[in-house]
């Protein structure tokens, strides 16, 4: 049996510093059936140059332009209406894989008939320093992540087959997290693949790394995507707070 093709979602705004150790990363993969969207986001660094010679020699490696600069959301959507595999992964292009995550996780997948998986991540600095290991839970369900997002998007991957294309909702930040939530709230539980199969780089100054700024748009999900009432969403975020103080 030949093996599913898998879609790779990479959105990309001024990443030369990071671009092609993510797309190198990609080529590396023991698992070869695969395809790499890379959305550009209107960058105006040297990026795109350095995609468009990776896409000249590898015909898997696909660059599509976005007109107007749009946010990750957009990129990634764009990149999830023109994927053709069976299964639908994402890596941000700061970040990079394990030479075997798509061997292992396409194969966890298929032989667990999985619709949602991901995995464990080391987390790294600008210099790819080790700092940490994020560790994978072995099942999230959906009042799991109303608490905690404990899903990695460097390591998430959803089955076409049995969900079809699922897409980000319209939010600046937190996109992630509302899609998973959108996802295990039809009853598809999130089976984690507890070794570390990505790197995931922590990047000093950025939004997502100051947790407390992003915890407005976890109440826009709350509030806004996920319709609960107030006093409810008030006690998420006193737990979601509570939890990264003590993180």
């Amino acid at each position: 049996m030949n093996d599913p093709l898998v879609s790779i979602i990479t959105p990309n705004f001024n990443a030369d510093k990071y671009i092609s150790r993510s797309i190198e990363s990609v080529l590396q993969q023991t698992y070869k059936n695969w395809e790499l969207l890379i959305i550009d986001d209107g960058s105006t660094d040297n990026s795109v140059e350095i995609i468009e010679k990776f896409s000249a020699e590898d015909a898997r490696i696909k660059l599509i332009k976005l007109s107007i600069n749009s946010g990750p959301a957009i990129c990634r959507n764009t990149g999830i209406e023109k994927a053709s595999g069976s299964f639908i992964a994402f890596l941000d292009s700061d970040d990079y894989w394990d030479e075997n995550k798509l061997a292992i996780q396409t194969k966890t997948m298929i032989e667990g008939r999985l619709s949602f998986s991901f995995t464990g991540y080391s987390i790294v600095n600008e210099a790819n320093e080790f700092i940490n290991i994020q560790k994978a839970k072995p099942l999230v369900s959906y009042n799991d992540l109303l608490t905690n997002n404990y899903i990695g998007c460097l390591t998430a991957m959803y089955s076409v087959t049995s969900l079809g294309k699922v897409y980000f909702p319209a939010l600046l930040k937190r996109q992630d997290w509302a899609l998973w939530l959108s996802i295990t709230k039809k009853g598809v539980p999130a089976v984690g693949i507890d070794i570390p199969l990505a790197y995931y780089t922590k990047r000093r100054n950025s939004v997502s790394s100051n947790k407390f700024f992003l915890l407005k748009y976890n109440w826009i999900v709350y509030r806004k995507f996920e319709n609960i009432k107030l006093l409810k969403s008030l006690k998420l975020m006193v737990i979601l707070i509570l939890k990264k103080i003590l993180k």
